[in-house]
């Protein structure tokens, strides 16, 4: 049964204050919630498994803040909460996560165009906790119950944008309308929402009767019964923090991709406002003061000008070094294929890292998830370029304060996220494919980024389809994929090299059919920042077994002459390269060894 702080807390958050307050103060001693000590509790990032929570769909371990709750209509609140993530961390433990990245914490517009802000994406008050998922004390326990038992925590912040907070008064007429013009037939149709309007690079316009008539006034709705009212703190709930301009129409045109509006009403904040830097800084460092978190991941960094990274990323890590915590990670969502457009991000002290959409669309969809269309899926050769151009795009040096490891060696690998549909999905339920891209996943030079439920074979399509609720599964452990994922993380455990050692590919190829090494990538870890070494050879083709050898040409290792143990085989089969390197060696059919030599091998 939860404490009646927290009822009465939950109480003041949902109910009207009138005469409420007196009685809550006079009536009752609560015991003080106590503000943690920060402390640093990563050692080296490369050590670390995230794991992705949305905290709405993970688990509902707290029946009191299930209002508004609809079951079943993934567009709307499921009912998960902090509390029932920290029911529940002994599964991610046991599947050999490291480190929780939660969803947004803070207050939300409650629903927009009958879509709750389930995911935290849609701010309201940056100074206030959502009540769906619990209070601050709740939020606090969480992290250190996490802390306790040696996991870290990961917060998604935005600083792009908030929710939808205000109208275009576009007709001057006070309200908030939805306008329609045209017939048809001499003059197209139209139809124009002043929550909502297309991109004008001049801002927003009003027009009358007589024509133009200027920018559209901003008018904040403010309506507390639906829980509307002006974003907070201060200056973002003035039209000064806001660019004004409508929605984004290209996403290939910088201006408008950088000052527009999100498509379904999110409000684009001035973020090259001297103020507004501060707010956002100072807002979401605090809530790292206030309960002990160990990283950002930032939404939406393309959508924001580098400068405001140049100022946000080293004010808040100066700022939180001053108390203790540091290797404070921040790691950004650029969601674009360009991979030079990734790497701008993490130079100049601006991020450690940003997610690796790069490799998401070259490599786990374009070779994994098309393994089962033996005409759509490419060869392994693109993972050789793609890798090799990362240490052209990305930073070559740690930002100064931050992580202290370069960010071409800490990409954030992921398979898929909230925003794209599942693997399997796209993949068609080719569970073996799945498997195979998370033992590349885990065991690539990196930081493994998993999304919740993937262990359970979760396979929906795009938002909300991908969002599913994860207690039906009652978190089982003994599913095929949580088994091979936990096994695969317990190697990359065991053995440094696979966590903070350099990668080599020692072989890739352009061949997707019947050819002798059709869909083989080998590549070594070795050196870097560890000692030992391994030889990590997957097979990507879902048809036959290859070979790691094309004619007369075979896959050389950097160690010659040298027995090696398969350490993800059960029956811990051994390999032995010639005095040359040479290892010619068939791998099975969507399937993947891990080659340590026998001399370091581990039981």
């Amino acid at each position: 049964m939860k404490s009646l702080r927290t009822l009465l807390t939950r109480a003041l958050q949902t109910l009207p204050l009138v005469g409420l307050m007196a009685g809550y103060s006079a009536c009752v001693s609560l015991p003080e919630d106590t503000k943690p000590a920060l402390k640093t509790w990563v050692e080296d990032w490369r050590d670390e498994v995230i794991y992705q929570v949305l905290v709405d769909r993970f688990a509902d371990g707290d029946v009191n803040n299930n209002y508004l709750v609809r079951p079943g209509a993934l567009a709307r609140y499921q009912g998960g909460d902090w509390k029932g993530l920290e029911d529940h961390l002994d599964y991610v433990k046991t599947l050999g996560v490291t480190t929780l990245w939660i969803s947004p914490v803070v207050k939300n517009v409650e629903t927009d165009a009958d879509v709750d802000a389930y995911h935290g994406y849609w701010a309201q008050d940056l100074t206030q906790t959502n009540p769906h998922f619990g209070n601050k004390a709740e939020l606090r326990s969480l992290t250190k119950k996490a802390h306790a038992l040696g996991l870290k925590i990961v917060l998604d912040i935005v600083t792009n944008h908030m929710g939808q907070a205000f109208f275009y008064d576009m007709n001057l007429n006070g309200k908030a309308d939805i306008q329609i013009g045209g017939t048809g037939t001499s003059s197209p149709l139209t139809r124009i929402s002043e929550f909502d309007p297309d991109w004008d690079p001049r801002g927003v316009q009003a027009s009358t009767s007589l024509g133009l008539a200027g920018r559209a006034p901003l008018v904040f709705i403010n309506d507390p019964t639906i829980n509307r009212i002006p974003p907070q703190p201060g200056i973002l709930g003035t039209a000064r923090a806001y660019h004004g301009r409508g929605r984004i129409i290209n996403y290939d045109e910088e201006a408008q991709t950088q000052l527009g509006d999100f498509p379904g009403g999110l409000k684009d904040v001035a973020t090259e406002d001297p103020e507004v830097r501060a707010t956002m800084v100072d807002a979401y460092t605090r809530w790292a003061e206030e309960v002990d978190l160990d990283g950002f991941r930032i939404d939406t960094v393309k959508h924001v000008e580098h400068e405001f990274w140049q100022t946000f990323g080293p004010a808040v890590r100066q700022r939180l070094a001053k108390q203790g915590k540091k290797n404070f990670l921040m790691f950004g969502e650029a969601f674009d294929g360009n991979d030079v457009k990734l790497g701008s991000y993490t130079k100049n002290e601006e991020l450690d890292s940003v997610f690796y959409f790069s490799q998401h669309y070259q490599v786990f969809r374009d070779i994994f998830e098309y393994a089962h269309d033996a005409k759509a899926q490419k060869g392994t050769d693109q993972i050789q370029k793609l890798w090799d151009d990362r240490f052209k795009n990305w930073g070559d040096k740690p930002a100064e304060g931050g992580i202290g490891v370069a960010p071409n060696k800490v990409p954030v690998g992921f398979l898929d996220n909230h925003d794209v549909a599942r693997f399997l999905f796209e993949a068609k339920g080719d569970v073996a494919a799945l498997r195979n891209a998370l033992t590349l996943l885990s065991l690539e030079q990196g930081i493994p980024c998993i999304y919740y439920g993937t262990e359970q074979d979760f396979a929906g399509g795009n938002d909300p389809a991908n969002r599913e609720v994860m207690w039906p599964t009652g978190y089982s452990t003994s599913g095929d994929t949580f088994r091979h994922l936990a096994k695969v993380l317990r190697v990359r455990k065991t053995y440094e090299v696979l966590r903070r050692g350099d990668a080599k590919v020692v072989w890739a190829t352009a061949h997707t059919q019947s050819e002798e090494d059709a869909g083989i990538f080998a590549f070594e870890r070795a050196g870097g920042d560890a000692d030992g070494y391994a030889l990590v050879v997957l097979n990507t083709n879902g048809r036959k077994a290859s070979s790691t050898s094309d004619g007369a040409a075979a896959m050389k290792s950097s160690k010659p002459g040298t027995t090696f143990v398969d350490v993800l085989d059960p029956k811990r089969a051994t390999y032995t390269s010639g005095g040359d390197g040479t290892l010619k060696i068939s791998v099975p059919a969507q399937s993947g060894m891990v080659l340590i030599p026998q001399a370091d091998a581990q039981d």
